[in-house]
């Protein structure tokens, strides 16, 4: 069986995991009433690895501590793979900060609080323009299935036009073209057979940005993406 293959089956695996988890979660958060609704918006995610931990994270720590349900998703903003969402319920938004590398609960919509770094981060020019918006939540778009949108970097979730998330399989290498993650580049820039320290790592990140970085386009994106490629590109 090839590497492609076999990382395909175990990417299916892991998603149906946690479909099989959140379901599980849904029968002490959700009423017999509304369950068809909650599994209707499970199913929208299924494969969607943002959507699912989003919707795990909620049933698994239910933010009011009572019977609830998320009936949608919403981009409030996305910054270099980072996604702000708000989960819709039956009785307020709640603010997620999800990523490839994880999730944050931010709090209820209808506080409009974000701390001054992630203000900065998603380009806000104040807690008062954070705050307009999240008082104007039906303007938001719903949060489509990221793997569905050729604009999205499938590993790091980079718009394009952003950068890629240092390590992301999907870059380009500056120097000869090819993914940064598996050419000599990197070596031959610094003069090693191998990188071996986070000072060195430092220092190689240092040279690529000052040679310039190549910001992702749907043109990078594998023809083979969502089959499971990532576990391909692993070194």
């Amino acid at each position: 069986m090839s590497a492609v293959a076999t990382g395909k089956e175990t990417m299916l695996e892991d998603l149906a995991k946690k479909r099989a988890y959140i379901r599980e979660a849904m029968e002490y958060a959700v009423t017999e009433d509304d369950r068809a609704g909650a599994e209707d918006l499970l199913d929208i995610y299924r494969e969607d690895r943002i959507g699912l931990a989003l919707l795990q994270e909620f049933y698994s720590y239910l933010p009011e501590a009572r019977e609830d349900w998320v009936r949608e998703i919403r981009v409030v903003n996305r910054h270099r793979g980072i996604f702000l969402l708000a989960a819709f319920t039956a009785h307020d938004r709640y603010l997620y900060l999800v990523s490839s590398e994880g999730l944050e609960f931010q709090g209820s919509m209808a506080d409009g609080y974000l701390t001054e770094e992630l203000l900065d981060f998603f380009g806000y020019e104040s807690a008062e323009a954070f705050a307009a918006v999240c008082a104007a939540p039906d303007s938001l778009a719903v949060y489509e299935p990221v793997q569905m949108d050729e604009d999205v970097c499938p590993a790091c979730h980079a718009e394009a036009g952003e950068l890629h998330e240092l390590g992301c399989p999907v870059e380009l290498c500056p120097w000869c073209g090819g993914q940064l993650i598996r050419c000599s580049c990197r070596y031959d820039q610094l003069g090693l057979d191998a990188i071996g320290s986070e000072e060195e790592l430092l220092q190689f990140e240092a040279i690529l940005e000052a040679r310039g970085r190549i910001p992702y386009s749907r043109e990078q994106r594998p023809s083979f993406a969502d089959d499971g490629w990532q576990d391909d590109f692993e070194e």
